[in-house]
């Protein structure tokens, strides 16, 4: 039986959290602007045009500032920065990272301008360039919280299964969640280790009874263990919690038919067909058509 659920598909990880980030990012120029007083009311201009989200107007304004001092002066490199961060917003992303590969030289030890950067490269889908920019950020960051369960994020992305579990193991320690303890399962059954996985996510839904990523994990997994009966109880509950996702109705079909109850199976496999789960159609030519003579 294959693996169906995939970690991305399931959880995301929810990470990084955008709305953090972007506040944190809006520290890195609040001491800039008053470093700057010979284009101070020319940047403070554009400063409030970022605030009121019109990026546009914020990077025509910086670039007025940034060709008028030539970047010069260290403190200059404010203004990109901002300009970086209104072109993220308006989601020009590769001039965004334009931007970023500007500043960071200047900044090598603000990790605001890994973070914008990778953010940009997350909207880009460049996973290995994202994984970059947030190792430098953590490393500089000496150990943030948020940016390493970013980190384990993009390993889980990128099937580092070993390495989610080291990050997400010290995690627990200071902010343990269902999402975290679900992300464990699913490297821990990935690297072979079922035990472990059930483990995690029986630990995840104590954290939080109605986390439906849970009980998806759990399902897949059961199927994968045979554990048919235990795969159902999974799955009711992920029912319950949401009645129209039809993963869960793709995996209920699954056990049912492996538990001989073909009627109740193909049901549930044709609901999941129909909404829009194709690979339930392959089940359904094999248990539910027959084969005609």
């Amino acid at each position: 039986m294959k693996m169906i659920v995939s970690a991305i598909e399931t959880s995301r990880c929810r990470m990084p959290r955008i709305v953090f980030f972007l506040s944190l990012l809006l520290l890195v120029f609040s001491s800039a602007v008053a470093q700057t007083p010979k284009w101070k009311s020319l940047e403070v201009e554009a400063d409030t045009l970022l605030n009121r989200q019109d990026y546009l107007g914020a990077i025509k304004l910086y670039t007025k500032v940034i060709k008028a001092s030539k970047l010069q002066e260290r403190d200059d490199y404010a203004a990109v920065y901002k300009r970086g961060l209104s072109y993220y917003s308006s989601a020009n992303f590769t001039k965004a990272i334009e931007d970023m590969n500007v500043f960071i030289p200047k900044f090598p030890d603000s990790f605001q301008g890994h973070v914008l950067r990778a953010l940009s490269y997350r909207e880009l889908d460049d996973t290995e360039n994202q994984l970059s920019d947030v190792e430098e950020a953590f490393r500089i960051s000496r150990g943030d919280a948020q940016i390493m369960r970013w980190r384990a994020s993009l390993y889980l992305e990128l099937s580092k299964y070993q390495e989610v579990i080291n990050d997400l193991t010290i995690l627990k320690l200071v902010q343990d969640d269902s999402e975290i303890e679900s992300n464990l399962a699913f490297a821990y059954y990935s690297l072979g280790k079922p035990d472990s996985a059930f483990m995690a996510l029986n630990k995840s839904i104590e954290l939080e009874p109605t986390y439906l990523p849970a009980y998806l994990y759990g399902g897949s997994f059961a199927l994968q263990e045979s554990d048919f009966e235990l795969a159902l109880k999974y799955l009711n509950i992920a029912l319950r919690l949401e009645p129209d996702n039809y993963t869960a109705w793709f995996y209920k079909g699954i056990a049912l038919i492996e538990l001989k109850q073909e009627d109740k199976g193909c049901s549930c496999l044709q609901k999941a067909f129909y909404g829009g789960v194709d690979d339930a159609g392959d089940y359904l030519k094999q248990y539910c058509f027959g084969e005609e003579d």
